[in-house]
């Protein structure tokens, strides 16, 4: 009797922590496109010392790759709330439309920085990917000791 006690004990706070970590994600609050472009324009701004046309220049651009960004996001929720993978040319397209954006991206930026202010620019970006990098392994870790 003890034993099935503690086991039930042990199961409902294994469950009750597994919940609490996903209600966590979830409260999370969520920025707006000008929010998130002000944010990072303020950013770049501190980081590159821009000048105020600097600044006007950049903010459509960053405001134009944070709409694309949420509507890629909302359009993967999609397809993941229908189960649906798509196909390889759908793939391809999305991927060649995303690197299609970076090169314009980095072009106009180029255009508009000079060019200490764009290598700091790039370096920024590299540090930033290998960031995300470092957070993508350690979650695949936590998941490959959860499953294991």
């Amino acid at each position: 009797m003890r034993k099935i006690a503690s086991i039930l004990i042990l199961a409902i706070a294994f469950t009750l922590t597994v919940e609490a970590q996903k209600k966590r994600g979830k409260h999370q609050q969520k920025l707006t496109i000008e929010q998130h472009t002000d944010l990072a324009l303020k950013r770049m701004t501190l980081s590159l010392d821009l000048s105020e046309k600097q600044q006007n220049q950049i903010k459509p651009l960053i405001h134009k790759q944070a709409e694309n960004k949420k509507a890629e996001i909302l359009k993967r929720k999609e397809l993941r709330t229908a189960k649906k993978r798509p196909s390889s040319d759908e793939v391809y397209t999305m991927k060649s439309k995303l690197l299609d954006n970076q090169i314009a991206f980095k072009n106009k930026m180029k255009d508009i920085l000079n060019k200490n202010q764009f290598e700091k620019f790039e370096e920024m970006k590299k540090e930033k990917k290998m960031k995300g990098m470092k957070m993508m392994k350690k979650r695949r870790m936590a998941k490959k000791d959860f499953n294991d």
